[in-house]
């Protein structure tokens, strides 16, 4: 038996892709992608990066905050030299000096040049306990950074000390029912700086070079494991409604609810619903980074061949409310509501068929897993051999006064 429109009660891709911006612009759609400036200083390139943003930020200043700025860095690092200054956490950390140096020479003579604990660094909150280790360490890095033995004694307490917390926040996020968009983002900034914490422990001598390797694959198969997860997480937690249910009296002869979900999760079509970016082979695809949890269902969504998103949908519209005795007129003023997940929600204007919200809803898991940069994430701790020794091999000191 051919199914027609009539019986799917399946939203069009336009409405999707209305809800779906108008959480974008609501600024509700979560971001676990890792932040820019760790892809940045943590990678091969350290070294130009730090010296392009020294030269940026002295080119930005008046001659007067360029002395400033010199004489200001030369009493934070205790000297012109910062050894292994260009590579990894130490250009990392030397990064985040220069911002905060800059601002309070840019600052000074008013209220807020004195240099403060920021409230979030990589994207996560400082007052996290795993953005509180993160910062600390990198706060104490320039200082020492010349004094080889220091270095390495206070890298290696900060790597036990971050090892902890960060299987501490797996197992919350795993088998504590913790996991959320924060806890993700948190976890991805904390493996990533604590990768390359055990990287420079291995430039110091400190400890083998197989631990870095053994940290590394470590960390890709808990990242697997957590997208599968974070993607549940979603599915459970997404929730869209047409707005205030009215109560009604009798049997509805339209789909319902349970009818729609099922319906939609069993068959499959042409036309996927959530954009051109995803399709049920992109997902089969993708289940090698473990993205999938073993169903398509709960990612792909797809409409009749052929089917019009105005004038089909409009059209199926028209028939559901005539079949369950609404009138059109009934939709004005509804006021829809779209939570992400607890602490993201949303009212919207976006008009459409309650017993489309399950489809919608699993579109809108799609869109919002597709919208994540999970292959900087992925890439960040699956590269070949020979770039984890380069980041191992490197030793470029920091220079002041080099422009």
């Amino acid at each position: 038996m051919i199914l027609t429109a009539r019986g799917l009660c399946l939203p069009s891709r336009a409405t999707v892709q209305e809800l779906f911006s108008a959480a974008r612009d609501a600024s509700v759609i979560p971001d676990i992608s890792l932040d820019p400036v760790l892809t940045t200083f943590l990678s091969l390139d350290s070294s130009a990066a730090l010296q392009h943003q020294y030269a940026f930020l002295q080119r930005s200043m008046s001659r007067e905050q360029q002395a400033a700025f010199g004489l200001n860095l030369t009493a934070e690092l205790g000297g012109s030299r910062v050894a292994y200054g260009g590579v990894g956490v130490v250009a990392l950390a030397l990064s985040v000096l220069f911002d905060q140096v800059a601002h309070q020479v840019r600052a000074q003579g008013s209220a807020e040049s004195q240099r403060s604990q920021p409230p979030r660094i990589f994207g996560i909150s400082t007052s996290s306990r795993i953005g509180r280790i993160v910062h600390d360490y990198l706060r104490l890095v320039p200082g020492i950074a010349n004094d080889r033995e220091k270095t390495a004694e206070t890298t290696e307490l900060y790597d036990n000390l971050l090892k902890l917390e960060l299987l501490d926040h797996y197992d919350r996020m795993t088998t504590k029912k913790r996991m959320s968009s924060v806890s993700m983002q948190q976890w991805l900034a904390g493996a990533a700086v604590h990768l390359h914490v055990r990287i420079h422990q291995v430039r110091l001598q400190s400890v083998p070079s197989g631990s870095a390797e053994s940290l590394r694959l470590s960390y890709k198969t808990g990242l697997g494991r957590l997208v599968q997860g974070y993607a549940a997480y979603l599915r459970r937690n997404v929730q869209e409604t047409t707005g205030p249910a009215k109560p009604r009296t009798g049997t509805s002869s339209g789909p319902t609810r349970a009818n729609a979900a099922s319906i939609t999760n069993s068959l499959l079509f042409n036309g996927s619903l959530v954009g051109p970016n995803i399709s049920a082979d992109k997902l089969n695809e993708t289940s090698a980074f473990n993205l999938s949890s073993g169903s398509g269902e709960d990612f792909g969504l797809a409409e009749l061949k052929g089917r019009s998103d105005t004038t089909a949908g409009m059209r199926n519209r028209k028939t559901l409310n005539a079949s369950t005795g609404r009138g059109e007129e009934e939709d004005e003023g509804r006021l829809g509501l779209l939570v992400i997940e607890p602490s993201r929600n949303m009212s919207h204007e976006v008009r459409h068929h309650p017993c489309e919200s399950p489809a919608i809803q699993q579109a809108l898991v799609t869109r919002i897993m597709n919208a994540q940069d999970l292959e900087r994430n992925r890439d960040f701790f699956i590269f070949p051999e020979r770039v984890l020794y380069g980041l191992l091999r490197q030793n470029n000191d920091f220079q002041l006064g080099t422009n």
